[in-house]
């Protein structure tokens, strides 16, 4: 298994092959050592490769010896999954991107792996109100007390109170990271990081060493919702990265809950948009405990459809695009007026795929793009 680690290290290293076209390869070949000495016709028939990206493929191929690669990176990341490997989480296979290495520090639960134990994602604002703060507590402390494993993202928060409140309670709560998990950010939370690695689990897709990138969360947060069976969204305002991880579980079949409170209040107008397009309202403890007991098991195709595209509501069109750094100006032009695919912008735009995920996010933010089912992107 150690060999086939070597193959998905050495092709993450690949540009332009992301985690939804290396999901591909390796669903097409079996096996990402096959996939690497396949015949190159064999690679183009794959969808999302294209002769340019076939070159790449070639010339980047030459230069990588994974057994080598992966001695070099055990060094300094000893711990990590591929989805080939038996406990790699179990609910992330079923997502179209999961991370072609899940790096993890502390203590593992094989059954969280396997998809046999509840899992509930936390996420909300970094600058909560006594409301928001109150009720994750409140939440966090009923779950724990009902068995529930809790996943955020250690951010400032919602997210460390949710942590914090799980191990307070001797609860079990696992950190999703958009560092390397050696790396502790935002740095007041040092003591948690610590604790974390005692009485919980911290994983990240980024090796050892990655240091804060506002890029970098967006993504995180597809994992903290593919790990899910349900998130809770506590307090988020209209442009919050929780409404992003809202998205994502809608995509992956995930439930989606969220707290409501006052138009008036910030922090809480993108929680009652999400109750607008359809999201379960927190209301009390026990109705929520009875109605996550009631999650139906995954993999039965049907979508949900909080966040139906054609009705979000959409930003005011502006005459000329605003000032965006080269980077995200080369991502938002290689998008057509027409639907473009996730690994069509990664080929085009030649940038790290995590990047271009991050990049693309941003711009969703900003109102300029907007996603599409099957991971296609158009200009808004």
């Amino acid at each position: 298994m150690q060999q086939e680690s070597a193959y998905w290290l050495a092709w993450s290293k690949i540009s332009g092959v992301g985690p939804i076209l290396l999901k591909r390869v390796w669903t097409e070949f079996g096996s990402l050592e096959t996939a690497w000495n396949a015949p190159r016709q064999a690679l183009g028939k794959i969808e999302g490769i294209g002769p340019k990206l076939l070159k790449t493929i070639e010339q980047q191929q030459a230069q990588l010896n994974p057994s080598e690669l992966l001695e070099k990176h055990l060094q300094e990341n000893p711990q990590f999954w591929t989805p080939s490997d038996d406990n790699y989480p179990r609910l992330l296979l079923e997502i179209p991107s999961p991370p072609p290495l899940l790096y993890y520090q502390g203590q593992v639960n094989l059954l969280e792996n396997q998809g046999n134990a509840p899992i509930v994602g936390i996420v909300g604002t970094r600058h909560p109100t006594d409301h928001g703060r109150r009720w994750t507590r409140k939440i966090t402390i009923a779950l724990v007390k009902h068995g529930f494993t809790v996943v955020s993202g250690m951010a400032a928060g919602i997210d460390g109170i949710a942590h914090q409140a799980c191990l307070e309670e001797g609860g079990r709560t696992i950190a999703v990271l958009g560092t390397g998990i050696d790396v502790v950010y935002p740095s007041h939370h040092r003591q948690l990081h610590r604790d974390l690695q005692k009485r919980g689990l911290i994983i990240s897709e980024y090796p050892a060493g990655t240091s804060g990138d506002r890029r970098h969360f967006p993504a995180r947060n597809r994992i903290i919702a593919g790990l899910s069976r349900a998130v809770l969204v506590m307090e988020a305002p209209e442009r919050s990265g929780a409404l992003i991880t809202a998205r994502y579980a809608n995509e992956f079949c995930r439930d989606v809950y969220t707290l409501p409170n006052s138009p008036d209040i910030a922090q809480a107008r993108g929680c009652l948009r999400l109750i607008h397009h359809g999201a379960e309202m927190i209301l009390r403890e026990d109705e929520l405990l009875d109605m996550l007991g009631a999650i139906p098991e995954l993999d039965q195709g049907k979508q949900l459809s909080l966040f139906d595209v054609e009705k979000v509501e959409k930003v005011e069109k502006k005459e000329t695009l605003p000032q965006l750094d080269p980077e995200l100006l080369k991502i938002f032009q290689s998008i057509a007026t027409e639907a473009t695919a996730f690994d069509v912008i990664v080929e085009k735009t030649g940038l790290p795929t995590p990047q271009v995920s991050g990049g693309l996010l941003q711009l969703e933010l900003e109102g300029l793009v907007t996603q599409l089912p099957g991971m296609r992107y158009q200009r808004v």
